[in-house]
Order: structure tokens, then sequence, then C-alpha cells
């Protein structure tokens, strides 16, 4: 017959008076926290009560009966709490202890109750400890209230509570014990919980799932408060306006993300248009304003030449006395090793004076004023640029040509001194991001001819399709060069505005779209470039031999890499009377040209991996252009389906419309052979295309080079 199971009967529980307790040498916990005593007896103090009554035993005499006295192996810290209560008269010395009074006659020795008490027992997670948080937060609790009670800071209140921002399911999943608290906390980031579902997907059976990669996937479309463009506006002035700000509680997040970039573009481009105003009321031609201005974006342009405005008595004297406290400082303190925080502190602050008096305004010529032009933009830490003083090409003073006569008003009788007047009223033309300020008349149903910005940012896209292009077909490079050194060495032609340099001049692209970076052509060639670069020795000497024991293969392909540096399709207005003296011959010539190695190399831009988007082309031009595009690449139908959209509404819809037609800007497509074209300029080089000439107006085509004037920009 089976044995019965013995039943466990578990010990009573007695009320017993303080003074008739003692603590029991059986203890395990010897080391006094008197901190934490501290803390738990605020809480009992709190509470007015025991959360948790002591495991006692009764102390028996030498014949083994109780005394009447118990002794706590299990508890310590709780009766230490009641015996400062005690001595503070906030407890009598004879109140009830709630106590589990053990069978002294028991096999499970004292020390065996301490040490389970305090290791038997599991420590509040987390997530238990935020709905806890949330339960009190709900019941009336404040945050502050909560921290006090629980002897926690208000930060890690926060925090606890900060998890109710993410999704249910992935508090689910770290229940489960299916990610660490690291991940979990990461999450808090974004609460968009479809997004964090999303993200979790993702990367669950992924071998990156580090907090760091969960808050860069959460915070991938925002801004960070740390970009110069947050910082150039503000955090708090973005938050006015509606914006909201993502903030991680639980790592430094340098002041947070910003989750509407659209309002923040906004607010810069309200703001540097601001200043721009201001600007422009000192007198100047032009103004173009970027929150990134391109590399080398003054090349090619006159620097005027200024002076400062002059300094008060009052001003030199102040700068002579912090030029004298500033020497005097570093002679005293020469010898020490490491300056004081405070004489640290002053000379940094004199030195951000006398950098000021550096920094006073600077007095043009107003007769330069009007023909100039100023930058404007933003630095790295958000810190407004004004770059003032630069004068393009075509707004230089015309210059006299020997043998011709150009009528000046002095030859009029308008100005008998020769003197130039300074233009009376001019307002400069603004262009903030590469587009106009002014509005534009959307309504006129002349399609107007592009932008001269906009025909040089595409054709700058064309130029490193055409290079790219080249540069891996050697039989049209080897073409190309021989062409042009059989034109010099036999005089054949002029080669001014010719497409091919030969002497491989690095041309820069001044206007150029932020995309033209990140597009296959600019990448491709960078990629070629680096891998020649990487073979290529370094003495001179060495690349000959180098050079000399390549195969012919490999000889072409570098001509051909070497070659397609000097390809130069871009648009360039003509201005005979300035001081580069651009004719119209040259850029007519270079897009022949430019053309004519496109059907070479079979260049397709298309192909190459162009798109027409909302910021290269569809912004920039007016809703009539854009009909007429999506009208051309994807039909009557389609057209008519945006035509009562608003501008940005139409482009956005336009780029979606036309990203698979095979649809391309003016620019960039190929010149028609079969169009009745007009003379060329020069025999076997083809007029230019349609796009670059107003042709409407016949009435001011009266003779060869109005004619052949572009008009491109307004």
């Amino acid at each position: 017959m089976a044995k019965a199971a013995k039943k466990i009967t578990l010990s009573r529980s007695r009320d017993i008076p303080f003074n008739k307790l003692v603590l029991s040498e059986a203890n395990v916990r010897r080391t006094e926290a008197n901190l934490a005593i501290e803390e738990l007896a605020q809480d009992i103090d709190r509470r007015e009560d025991l959360v948790q009554g002591l495991n006692v035993r009764p102390v028996l005499d030498a014949d083994g009966n109780e005394t009447g006295m118990f002794e706590i192996p299990a508890g310590g810290r709780r009766y230490r709490a009641l015996e400062r209560l005690v001595k503070a008269k906030r407890f009598p010395k004879d109140g009830l202890v709630p106590c589990i009074v053990r069978d002294p006659t028991t096999k499970i020795l004292a020390e065996d109750d301490s040490l389970a008490e305090n290791t038997q027992r599991l420590p509040l997670l987390p997530l238990d400890q935020y709905r806890a948080f949330m339960r009190l937060r709900d019941k009336g609790m404040t945050e502050e209230e909560i921290a006090s009670a629980f002897f926690t800071t208000v930060q890690v209140v926060k925090q606890r509570l900060r998890l109710v921002s993410v999704s249910q399911v992935l508090l689910d999943v770290y229940a489960a014990d299916g990610m660490t608290l690291e991940m979990l906390m990461a999450f808090t980031v974004n609460p968009d919980h479809a997004r964090q579902e999303q993200i979790w997907e993702a990367i669950q059976h992924s071998y990156n799932r580090q907090p760091w990669h969960i808050r860069q996937l959460l915070t991938e479309t925002t801004i960070p408060a740390s970009d110069k463009r947050a910082l150039f506006v503000g955090v708090e002035a973005y938050k006015q306006a509606g914006g909201t700000v993502l903030r991680d509680l639980f790592e430094a997040d340098e002041g947070g993300w910003l989750q509407d970039p659209a309002l923040l573009d906004r607010l810069v481009s309200e703001k540097l248009k601001a200043t721009a105003d201001e600007i422009a009321n000192e007198g100047w031609k032009w103004l173009t304003v970027d929150v990134d201005l391109p590399y080398g974006y003054d090349h090619g342009l006159r620097a005027l030449t200024g002076s400062f405005v002059d300094l008060t008595k009052e001003e030199r004297a102040a700068r002579e006395a912090l030029r004298e406290e500033h020497e005097r400082l570093e002679v005293e303190y020469a010898g020490t090793d490491e300056l004081p925080d405070e004489i640290d502190q002053r000379l940094g602050a004199i030195e951000a004076e006398l950098q000021a008096f550096e920094k006073r305004p600077v007095i043009y010529d107003p007769v330069e004023i009007a023909r100039a032009g100023a930058f404007v933009s933003i630095d790295r830490d958000g810190e407004l640029v004004i770059d003032r003083g630069h004068v393009r090409p075509e707004d230089e003073a015309p210059e006299t040509i020997e043998g011709d006569k150009i009528e000046s008003d002095a030859d009029a009788g308008g100005d008998p001194e020769g003197t130039q007047a300074v233009p009376s009223v001019q307002r400069a033309v603004i262009t903030i991001g590469g587009q106009p300020t002014e509005p534009e008349d959307d309504e006129e149903d002349v399609i107007k001819p592009l932008p001269e910005r906009l025909v040089a940012e595409l054709t700058a896209h064309r130029t490193l399709a055409l290079r790219d292009a080249v540069g891996g077909n050697p039989q049209v490079a080897l073409t190309a060069l021989l062409h042009k050194l059989v034109r010099d060495t036999f005089q054949r032609a002029g080669t001014s505005g010719a497409s091919l340099q030969a002497s491989v001049n690095h041309v820069f692209f001044r206007e150029q779209g932020k995309d033209l970076a990140e597009s296959p052509y600019a990448k491709s060639i960078a990629q070629r470039h680096e891998d020649w670069e990487a073979d290529l020795p370094g003495d001179d000497d060495a690349l000959w031999d180098w050079l000399d024991a390549l195969d012919d293969a490999s000889r072409l392909a570098l001509l051909a890499h070497c070659v397609s540096y000097g390809v130069n399709a871009l648009y360039e207005r003509p201005n005979p009377f300035s001081g580069s003296g651009v004719s119209q011959h040259s850029p007519d010539r270079r897009m022949a040209e430019a053309d004519r190695l496109a059907r070479a190399t079979g260049l397709d831009m298309i192909e190459a991996g162009f798109r027409p988007t909302v910021d290269n082309y569809l912004s920039r031009v007016t809703k009539l252009r854009i009909l007429t595009a999506v009208r051309e690449g994807a039909g009557e139908r389609a057209a008519s389906l945006i035509e009562h959209l608003k501008k940005g509404d139409m482009a956005k819809e336009a780029e979606r419309l036309l990203a698979d037609t095979g649809w391309l800007p003016e620019p960039l497509r190929m010149i028609d052979l079969g169009q009745d074209a007009e003379p060329a300029v020069e025999a076997g080089v083809e007029a230019l295309p349609a796009f670059l000439t107003d042709e409407e107006d016949e009435d001011h085509q009266a003779d060869d080079d109005e004619r052949q004037q572009l008009v491109a920009a307004e």
C-alpha cells in the first residue's frame, strides 16, 4: 500500500510586542546598511504599517522551555527600522508587530530561514514596476510623489512610465524574455506603435538587434536637434510652430529628434528669406540663399574689395584696453601648467570681443554693389553666413573692343563726364535653393523658357553621364581625342567652345542640384577613379614605366577615363562683352558636340539613371510645364487627373506619373537631326535646341546676334 505524502502545516502568525523581540545571531545579513534602514523606516512611517511581517522563533531556556522572548532570524532590517521609529517616539515600545512564529523543534535551521528570505525572492521587473507606477499615477499620485515614496529619482519614474509608449505586442515579447530591457527602452524613442512593430518584425531574426540600431531605425525619418537647420531655427521656435520632438529618456540624445522635417525646412526658408530681404535693402543685384552652398560656389566670380568701417575713438580705446589686458594675463600666468578657470574664461571672452572688432561691416562702392551679389547660408553650427561682394562674368561692365563702337550714355549726351550712374532703385533678385522667391504666374497660357539655373543643373547631370559613357567606351574616347588633336594640328577650326578640352581641365559645376552627387553616373565615375588611383604609382618616372608596361586594353581604358574628365556639356549664358568673353558660338558648339558624343556612346539619360523629380525639375517650373511633361510622358488622361491640384501636390503626383515613362526635360534630350534647324555658326555644328531659345516673338530676331541670344532665364 502506497504511503501518503505528508501534508504541509504552515507556521502560525501572532502579534508580538516589540519589546519582546531580539535579533538572532543566526541572521545571515551582518552588514548594516544605514541608508537602507532609514529609507525603510520612512516607508513604514508613511504607510503606518508593515508590508511584510517578521520571521521569529521562541527563545528557549536551558531546559527547553519558552522564555516569552522571540529572536528574529529573518526580518532584521524591518526590526531595526521599527527600532528607529521607537527611538523617534513614532512607535510604542510595546507596540504589536505581526510575526510568523516557527516551531522551535523544526529541523530547518534558523540560518536556513534567514538565507532563504534573502535569496528566494525575485526582484521586481521594470515592466511590473512600470505597471505599478502607472496605477499609482492613475490614482492621483504625481511623479514626484512616486519618486519620493519609493526612494528613487523622478527621472527613473519618468523612464518607467515612458514604457507606456511601447506597443503592447512588444511588451508581451519582453515579458516572455523575447528581448532585453535595453532593447525595450530603445523602442520608447518613437511612440508610433505600428512603426515599432514594423521595426521589430524586421530585426527580430537579424544579427543586429542592438538598441542603438533600433533607435536609428525609429528616427531615420527625423532630423536630429544637433542638425544645423535645427540649431539655426531653434527647437523652441520649432515647437511653438506646432512641431513635435522625440526624446530618449534612457540615452543622451543631444536634444532629441525633430519629427516634422517639412515644417523645419519651411521655418528655415522663412528665416533665411527674412534675412535675405534685409540684405537686399543694401542694393545688391542678386542674392543666392541656400542651406548648403555647393563646393566652389564662388568659382569664376570676381570678389569686390571693400574697406572696413572706421572705429570710433571709444572703440579704439576699448580694443587697446582689451589687448593690454590679454597681454598682461598671458605674462602673469606664463609659468603655470594650467590656467585657473576664471582666467581661462576671461581670456576667451577677451578674444571673442577682439574678434568682434575684426568683423565690423565692410563698405563697398555703390556702383559695384549695383552689379554684384551675395550668398547667404548656414554653417555647421547653425550660425548665419553672409558672403557679400561677388560679381558674375555676365554682370561685368562692358568693355570697348578695338574697331567697334559701342554707344554709351556719354555718347548720347546723357553722361558728359563719362561716369556710370548708380541705379536709383534696384531690387535684388533673391533665389532660395535655386528657386526665385517671387511668385510665378502659373495662369499664363504661354510656356516660359526654362530658368537658367535649372538648365545649368540639368546639363550638369548630362555632363556627368557623358563622362561616365565616354570613360567606359575607349573607342569613342580615342576618336574624340584624335578628332581634337587633328583639328588643333591642322588648324581646321578654332577650339573655342569645344566640348572636349584635350588638356583635361576639370570643370566644376557652379550650379548643381543636391541629387547630382548621388546619381548612378556620378558614383560610377568616382568608383572608376578610385580603382585606377589605387593602382597608379606615386613617382612620375615609375608612372611612365607603369604606363609603358600596360597592355593595350588597359591603356585604352585608362585613356578613356582621363579623356572623360575633359567632357563639358554645361549650359553657359553667352556674354561677349564680359571679361570672360563667352560668345554665342561657344555654347552652340558645345551643345552640338556633346550631342554627337552622346550618339557615339549610345548615352540614354533614362538608362543612365536620371528620373525627373520634384527637386530636380518639377518644383522648379510652372504648372503649365508640369502638365506638358505629364501629357508628353503619361498621356492626356494622366494630365487631366492632376490639373486641378496646387503646384506642390501637382509636382509630387507628376513625379509618380512620370517615373517609368522615359520622359526627359528638354536639356537632357538629344537634338532631333530631322528637325528644321537654323544654319549653324560653323559647318558641322548643329544649332542650339529650341528649349534654349525664344522663338515665339519674331519681332525680336532682327539680326544674327538677337536670333541666337539665350533667354533661358528671366
